[in-house]
């Protein structure tokens, strides 16, 4: 019987060095795959939105993301540009304060598009998914900070696009290595609570499935 407790605490400790492991290699995946710049020629360039700052001022995320946006479309990489994002505590909705931006930085109001009921990167995929259909668009650049750009490629992905993505780098959660490593082992954590997001892959035809969903 005294042999029982060391049983358990070695089981114990092996699974958390297991899970701690698993964390920490998906993190490391998940910043390696956000830095780099993946984008190439697409229908759309979508942007997922960030915090509006109190009086519809763009906080620096929302900023820094718009901007790579547009710069792309200046780029020829896309002929559209799509806002993703809902109203959060402050409004205006996040995609359309950053379609007031990309507009005040030349993208012409016609190159752009609003989806402004998401609240979370599975409703950016869904939601901009019925707009990309209605313009036959089936190759996508997502534009986001670098440590979300891996579980918004896959949720793209679950909703039968083919995707590239580019990251907005100059945003504080980057720049700043506590803020990186933290946002970062964060969105392992919730990679690895949805492994199904996590094993995506990408479609093997180029026809969006509209029975896909994301949750």
């Amino acid at each position: 019987m005294s042999a029982r407790p060391g049983r358990v605490r070695r089981f114990v400790v092996v699974s958390v060095g297991v899970m701690t492991c698993g964390v920490f290699g998906v993190a490391w995946w998940v910043d390696r795959f956000g830095q780099r710049e993946r984008a190439e020629p697409a229908d759309a360039v979508v942007v997922l939105g960030a915090r509006v700052l109190p009086g519809g001022v763009a906080s620096g995320p929302l900023r820094a993301r718009t901007q790579k946006a547009v710069e792309l479309y200046r780029g020829g990489v896309a002929p559209r540009l799509i806002f993703s994002g809902g109203v959060g505590v402050n409004p205006p909705s996040e995609a359309r304060v950053m379609m007031e931006l990309a507009t005040r930085m030349g993208v012409p109001p016609e190159a752009c598009s609003l989806e402004e009921s998401s609240h979370s990167t599975a409703d950016n995929a869904r939601l901009t998914a019925k707009l990309l259909r209605e313009l036959n668009a089936r190759r996508v650049v997502v534009v986001s900070d670098p440590y979300h750009l891996l579980r918004a490629r896959q949720y793209f992905r679950l909703n039968g696009f083919e995707v590239t993505t580019s990251p907005a780098l100059e945003t504080e959660r980057n720049i700043h290595l506590v803020d990186r490593a933290y946002w970062t082992v964060r969105e392992a954590v919730a990679l690895l609570l949805h492994p199904r997001v996590l094993w995506a892959s990408a479609p093997q035809d180029s026809t969006p499935d509209v029975t896909a969903s994301a949750r």
